[in-house]
């Protein structure tokens, strides 16, 4: 691995509801006290709201350069890449960045997140195929027993 830091993923559907943001800003500052740093991709929503609570944390966004090998990532875990124009092309792009880190080689502990669903769909279910695919636990917050797991691994 590339450094000794530990980081998270923090993400999620744009429109999650109030009180999971709150929790979602509480958890950030728990986090960070704990020497976390939050990887997340500036986007309104819970992306913001860990934002609020984390003291550290890197933000990866659409529109910086992304490195070529997360090509490949959105062309293996998008469900229909080829459907994709530019810009969403890069927000998936940007997903591998925030589970495994600008090198790639630096993936975070864990991912905790938000879809409206509770599966692995929109654009947050891109990242939680991928960390999924690495062995990386994912804590969805529409899944209140995920939470409470979650507070087990922190224990």
């Amino acid at each position: 691995m590339g450094t000794s830091e530990e980081y998270y993923a923090g993400i999620g559907a744009r429109k999650a509801p109030e009180d999971v943001l709150a929790r979602m800003t509480k958890l950030a500052t728990i986090l960070y006290k704990r020497g976390y740093t939050l990887r997340s991709g500036g986007a309104e929503g819970p992306d913001k709201a860990f934002e609020q609570g984390a003291g550290k944390s890197e933000i990866i966004l659409a529109s910086q350069h992304l490195p070529l090998w997360t090509n490949v990532f959105t062309e293996y875990f998008h469900p229909n890449p080829r459907a994709l124009k530019t810009y969403p092309w890069k927000l998936m792009s940007r997903n591998a960045v925030q589970i495994l880190g600008l090198d790639g080689d630096t993936p975070v502990k864990f991912v905790v997140c938000y879809t409206a669903d509770g599966k692995d769909s929109g654009g947050t279910g891109h990242a939680i195929r991928i960390a999924k695919y690495f062995d990386i636990p994912v804590f969805n917050f529409y899944h209140e027993d995920q939470i409470e797991a979650l507070k087990g691994v922190l224990l």
